[in-house]
């Protein structure tokens, strides 16, 4: 025994003397900078739901694969008391929209799975049992199924459903038939003729529009037979079941003439048990503009919703929570006073308040407002980010959060107190270096008071300059919030400083702040981006020779203002942008935009010219990269065509770079990996101007035409 411990010891000291010490227990890494690869283990962890008596919440988490190029999401649940989380779901079996069943013993949820045959199915309702076992699928639509909801006796669902296509009929033909023995003959699969007869034609993700519409269908469990309650031409959403099961709730912009003409939306009612198509409606309410959400109340009297008064300046106009007779009846605004944008109202249990998120200040809160006196309180306060809660029957509540240091996880409250429940990304956040992020005050060239989230350099020395990025936010009505920004992490990690502004156009500083822009782009929001720089540049954090600037979508669109009207910018990347609106009209989803805010295009031209910034291109000389997806029906990419055409033309360094089969919101990983990596390229070739080339490495078997310098 001895002898054999000398042996070791001498093996050991040997070994030791060879390869350095050697430490048995494996000592965690010290954290480093994070790179663009490191950015797809992050988890986007969404759609908290609490079981009815609040024993459990059940959510998802979205994982993205570089490997196999995509992303897939699943289910989860964990106790609310803390501990363990559980995986419902398998596996490469995308399945998303949780939603608990009365009783709590069974979670329904939306997957699209294959069948037996293993042939690709459409999105259907699965259900399963909490306590275990596989998931049982429960409907068998030729179409997607939307969205649905339980009835309050656990019986029934009320599905939401597009009217059918004809290949959807089709397919569905064919499969029965071949059930049935029949020879089938195989047809063309070359795709029909788009025939639009709309006003509105086009919509992101979809495409051309038809006369397809979505409907409410209430399907039971029992039977597994399915009723249409709503028809007619046009779509209905947002299904909520009254306390009683009697009645359904619901949106639809039901408007004359022509729904296509507004952003006009109602709150309706429908028998439940309906069998003639929702010839039988009541109209709950009759605002001018849109209202949506609709929740009941627990007696069943009242149904909240959000409302925005002001039709002339839809998108700009602040939301505010309302509630209204379930049978019809004069509207109680009860968030006037807060003036600032309210979604996702919903009664609390009592009955005596109805709970609701707030964009407030670079931040979103869960607040809740009185109904006896109207007082506004938080029941979920502070710098984060909340986008989505769930009230179990008792008033437990949960939240899906962000902050500037943790991505999004579900939260527990409690008192004011939130306990992090999961914890999807805590051994990734463990891995690397971040940036803190400040959010900070500063004055426009008027006066204003602007606010906007500023990150240093993740290894910031204090009283070194550092190349700077400011990057306008989409929307226009929208904002950066106080939420984990995984790109300004990275351009942090690369040595940049990184101005996230909440210019006049924004929500969350009240009506007057967000319509500032109205009619008028590039100007007073172009004058609060701009303050931006030059603030850091007066804190001493920032290289005033070595500037940046690039943004997505309004913020791409904000990006060609800026460099439209100075110079002080050495790189500009503008994604899925647009610089001439005329050349939008009747190509983009956003007619309706367009006739409310600068009228008809023949009838205004000046007021069109006025925002479009294409007729300056010949005042631009920063090198610009316009990026965009071939199928943005929301942006196209033809403004960012149309702006590189023009500086090709006049000799200008510059860049068009376009991703195939991607809408608006781009979801192919191994593209995403080439934007990021092309964002770093460009800036670090002309920001910094250290040397790196202006673009990553070709791909192989990229074609040599898409090359250019």
């Amino acid at each position: 025994m001895k002898i054999a411990f000398a042996l070791f010891v001498f093996v050991l000291g040997v070994l030791s003397s060879v390869f350095g010490s050697i430490t048995f227990a494996q000592q965690p890494s010290a954290p480093r900078l994070i790179g663009v690869d490191d950015l797809f283990d992050l988890r986007e962890v969404h759609n908290p739901q609490i079981s009815p008596e609040g024993q459990f919440v059940a959510y998802t988490v979205s994982s993205t694969s570089l490997k196999k190029d995509k992303s897939e999401t699943r289910i989860y649940m964990v106790p609310f008391a803390g501990g363990e989380a559980i995986a419902l779901t398998a596996e490469d079996l995308s399945s998303d929209h949780p939603r608990w069943s009365p009783d709590g013993k069974f979670l329904a949820f939306l997957s699209e799975r294959k069948d037996s045959e293993g042939n690709e199915r459409k999105a259907q309702v699965f259900l399963l049992n909490r306590q275990g076992g596989e998931a049982q699928r429960l409907t068998d639509t030729v179409q997607d199924v939307e969205d649905f909801r339980w009835s309050p006796d656990g019986k029934r669902l009320v599905l939401l459903l597009r009217d059918p296509s004809p290949e959807e009929l089709e397919a569905a033909n064919t499969k029965a038939e071949e059930a049935e023995g029949k020879s089938v003959a195989k047809k063309s699969k070359a795709h029909p003729p788009w025939v639009v007869d709309r006003l509105q034609f086009k919509a992101d993700t979809i495409g051309y529009l038809d006369r397809r519409r979505t409907h409410l269908y209430v399907f039971d469990l029992a039977s597994k037979s399915m009723t249409q309650v709503t028809s007619g031409d046009y779509d209905d959403s947002e299904p909520a079941w009254s306390p009683d099961g009697k009645l359904l709730a619901f949106t639809s912009n039901r408007s004359r003439p022509d729904p296509d003409t507004n952003y006009n939306s109602d709150i309706w009612v429908v028998a439940a048990d309906n069998t003639d198509k929702g010839a039988h409606l009541v109209q709950v309410t009759a605002g001018p503009g849109e209202e949506g959400s609709p929740s009941w109340s627990p007696d069943g009297k009242w149904i909240t919703y959000y409302t925005q008064p002001d039709p002339k300046l839809f998108q700009y106009a602040t939301k505010h929570v309302a509630i209204s007779p379930s049978t019809g009846g004069p509207a109680k605004v009860l968030t006037q006073a807060f003036d600032r944008m309210a979604s996702l109202p919903h009664f609390a249990p009592d009955g005596e308040s109805i709970f609701f998120i707030a964009d407030d200040d670079g931040a979103q809160n869960l607040c809740e407002v009185n109904l006896a006196d109207g007082k506004v309180t938080r029941a979920i306060g502070g710098r984060l980010m909340l986008d989505s809660y769930s009230v179990s029957r008792h008033g437990k509540l949960a939240a899906s959060i962000s902050t500037m240091d943790r991505p999004f996880e579900i939260f527990s409250a409690s008192d004011g107190k939130l306990t992090q429940l999961s914890h999807a990304n805590d051994a990734w956040l463990a891995k690397f270096k971040f940036s803190p992020g400040e959010y900070v005050a500063f004055k426009s060239k008027d006066g204003t008071i602007v606010h906007g989230y500023l990150y240093k350099p993740v290894d910031f020395v204090p009283g070194k300059k550092y190349p700077t990025l400011l990057r306008p936010h989409g929307g226009p009505v929208w904002a950066y919030y106080a939420e984990f920004q995984d790109l300004a992490q990275l351009l942090t990690a690369n040595g940049y400083v990184v101005l996230m502004p909440n210019p006049r156009g924004s929500s969350g500083y009240g009506q007057d702040y967000c319509k500032a822009i109205w009619a008028d782009w590039g100007n007073k929001d172009f004058q609060d981006d701009i303050a931006f720089a030059d603030y850091a540049i007066a804190q001493g954090i920032a290289d005033s020779d070595k500037l940046g600037v690039g943004g997505w979508s309004y913020g791409g669109i904000s990006t060609d203002f800026i460099i439209a009207q100075t110079t002080r910018f050495k790189a500009a990347i503008s994604g899925a942008g647009a610089a001439d609106y005329t050349s939008m009209w009747g190509h983009d989803q956003y007619q309706r935009d367009y006739t409310i805010e600068l009228g008809y295009p023949w009838e205004h031209r000046e007021t069109w010219d006025h925002v479009a910034y294409l007729w300056k291109v010949k005042d631009i000389t920063t090198p610009t990269m316009f990026v965009g997806g071939n199928i943005d029906w929301n942006v196209p990419i033809l403004g960012g065509e149309q702006m590189y055409q023009s500086m090709k033309a006049l000799g200008r360094e510059t860049l068009l770079v376009v991703y195939p089969d991607e809408y608006h919101e781009f979801k192919t990983p191994s593209h995403i990996k080439d934007l990021h990596e092309r964002y770093l390229a460009w800036y670090a070739h002309y920001v910094k101007a250290d040397g790196t080339p202006a673009r990553p490495a070709e791909k192989l078997g990229e074609p040599k035409s898409a090359k250019s310098d």
